[in-house]
């Protein structure tokens, strides 16, 4: 049978593409539009590119971004694909399988401001027997944390979920130890599952604003934190450059992410 040509779908595709990408490349636009104020054209600057590299404020906030991102990203994927591994081979009863998933289901369907409120509250007891739990870096990281290992997780578990169990058995044949079976046959197979959740908690902790904005401390601002404070005394073309950043690095992160994948699958 003949497949009908329906180039009404291909206009809605273009569209909506149009519209997704459209406030993207309006603040690439105004990044180097030579006026401070206005929506007017006035001529193409590169000025607000180079007044962002040399604001300090704005790279210790990108440094905070980056360090908090990498390091809870690390820990994530490191307890995330534990976890998986734990769930998808240790002989848990079947009874016991919905409720560890709406366990972790949860930090994916709950509001963000819950959690915020949540860590909020356990951060405010926590600093009764440690200092380690005061407003920062560290409990940054302990809150971005809390809800990245969900996301990497749950990508592990899909990745699992395509594995043939007969490999291990074969490998177990074959004398292989945990230690070898683990590092030589499990992880090149989950590698691009792993990767792919590293990339999303790694995107969703730069991202975030909301639990960012309840646990962070007077030297842990963020960049999402100095966008928000920057908006209160008005747009600066400045926050446009920052914007079209951060916007390509990750256009890059995830090109980059997707071509080591299919090298590794």
């Amino acid at each position: 049978m003949k497949t009908q040509k329906r180039p009404w779908l291909a206009l809605i595709s273009v569209g909506v593409i149009f519209l997704l990408y459209l406030p993207s490349v309006a603040v690439a636009v105004f990044s180097v539009n030579d006026t401070k104020f206005g929506l007017s054209w006035k001529g193409f600057t590169l000025r607000w590119y180079t007044q962002l590299a040399n604001n300090e404020y704005i790279l210790q906030a990108a440094l905070n971004s980056l360090i908090l991102a990498a390091v809870s990203t690390a820990l994530a994927t490191i307890l995330g694909t534990a976890l998986a591994l734990g769930l998808d081979r240790a002989p848990w009863p079947k009874s016991a399988h919905k409720v560890i998933d709406l366990i972790i289901n949860l930090p994916v369907v709950v509001p963000d401001i819950i959690m915020a409120v949540a860590l909020t509250l356990a951060f405010s007891a926590l600093r009764f027997f440690s200092s380690l739990f005061d407003l920062g870096l560290g409990s940054l990281i302990i809150g971005h944390v809390t809800f990245q290992i969900s996301f990497v997780t749950l990508v592990v578990r899909s990745r699992l979920a395509t594995l043939n169990k007969e490999t291990d058995e074969a490998a177990r044949d074959l004398y292989a130890s945990s230690f070898y079976l683990f590092y030589r046959v499990t992880l090149p197979l989950i590698t691009p599952g792993v990767l792919a959740g590293a990339m999303m908690a790694f995107t969703l902790s730069l991202d975030d604003f909301i639990i960012s904005f309840f646990a962070h401390g007077p030297e842990s601002v963020t960049l999402p934190i100095f966008i928000y404070s920057s908006l209160k005394r008005g747009l600066s073309p400045e926050i446009y450059a920052l914007s079209t950043v951060m916007l390509l690095a990750t256009v890059i992160l995830v090109i980059a992410a997707e071509r080591i994948t299919r090298k590794i699958a």
